[in-house]
């Protein structure tokens, strides 16, 4: 099953909004729910890209698959499962300390923020001046 480019930028928008919108109802006292109720639509999303990760990467297991037309394919594929994974870290540091059932400094909930800002930032540089030898 493949998605359009459409498809894919309209669920991304639509996941989006729903967060947005439960984020005002949260920070202007409307609606007294649980900071993870509010961060609902980002673990859906989560989710979906999660299985459509493991999918793609699982279809390296098939029989026929030549690794060696892939091997910068599942080291891009490894990065974004990474990506991912990160976020999602960060984003249930940041709910528990915003619901206080930890009393970790904020410091420490921005690590896995910073570790894929840092992660991004080392992928677009080594995307923009890494020069192929063939």
């Amino acid at each position: 099953m493949r998605m359009s480019l459409a498809q894919r930028v309209l669920l991304t928008w639509l996941f989006t909004l729903l967060f947005l919108i439960m984020l005002v109802l949260k920070l202007d006292e409307k609606a007294p729910w649980n900071w993870f109720l509010i961060f609902i639509p980002v673990w859906i999303f989560d989710t979906i890209l999660l299985v459509m990760l493991i999918v793609k990467m699982a279809g390296r297991c098939k029989s026929g698959f030549d690794p060696r037309n892939g091997s910068q394919n599942i080291k891009k594929k490894t990065w974004y499962l990474i990506a991912v994974l990160l976020k999602l870290a960060f984003c249930l540091a940041l709910c528990a300390k915003l619901q206080q059932f930890t009393t970790m400094k904020l410091a420490y909930v921005f690590i896995p923020l910073w570790a894929l800002l840092i992660g991004g930032m080392i992928e677009l540089g080594y995307n923009i001046f890494y020069v192929r030898r063939d």
